[in-house]
């Protein structure tokens, strides 16, 4: 079977980039055809690839086009929202790992600051025992909410972290505040993390 196959698709995380192998015309080829089927999984695999060799000049537009033709279908992992940033914040979140299991998530919630001259976009560091989209939706309906998340939060960002989920609570902990120095360290705009 090819690393591309839909089966090999349905089990690659993104940071794993099944893809990678493939030309940007093969890439913008496989997209079009997932677009025009329907077909979301392979769509997000296409745009994530392109969009982390910056070789996809307008994201917002096929984001848009995949989500109107295959919505049911793409992965959660892929952001719904063009941030120049991701690939940087899949290398940074790459370089932790959580050495014994548990039931804590790391998760990354991605805020709007375009009224900031920071912005357009910042990143909240969380962790929570709940999932990242459940936390989220606390966050959003004030339960225990950071502020930041609360005014400012439009989605989560799962890909960079989806290696960090159910770990225990002291790496957790650890991860959390690490990554958000890291983050931080590599240009982003960070809240929480503590």
């Amino acid at each position: 079977m090819s690393p591309s196959s839909v089966s090999d698709l349905k089990r690659a995380a993104p940071a794993t980039r099944p893809l990678r192998a493939l030309r940007d015309l093969e890439l913008r080829e496989r997209l079009d055809a997932a677009i025009a089927a329907g077909d979301g999984l392979t769509g997000a695999h296409c745009i994530h690839e392109l969009w982390m060799r910056a070789a996809l000049i307008d994201v917002d537009a096929f984001l848009e086009r995949l989500w109107k033709r295959a919505a049911r279908s793409i992965p959660d992992w892929l952001p719904m929202t063009h941030i120049d940033w991701l690939a940087t914040a899949y290398e940074v979140a790459s370089r932790f790992r959580a050495r014994a299991k548990g039931r804590s998530n790391i998760y990354l919630a991605l805020l709007d600051f375009r009224d900031r001259r920071d912005g357009p976009y910042g990143v909240y560091v969380g962790m929570s025992e709940y999932t990242p989209a459940e936390r989220f939706d606390q966050h959003k309906a004030g339960i225990r909410a950071a502020g930041s998340v609360l005014k400012r939060g439009l989605e989560v960002l799962t890909g960079p972290t989806l290696h960090l989920q159910r770990i225990a609570r002291p790496e957790a902990t650890r991860i959390e505040a690490q990554l958000a120095a890291a983050l931080s360290d590599a240009g982003l705009l960070v809240e929480g993390g503590h």
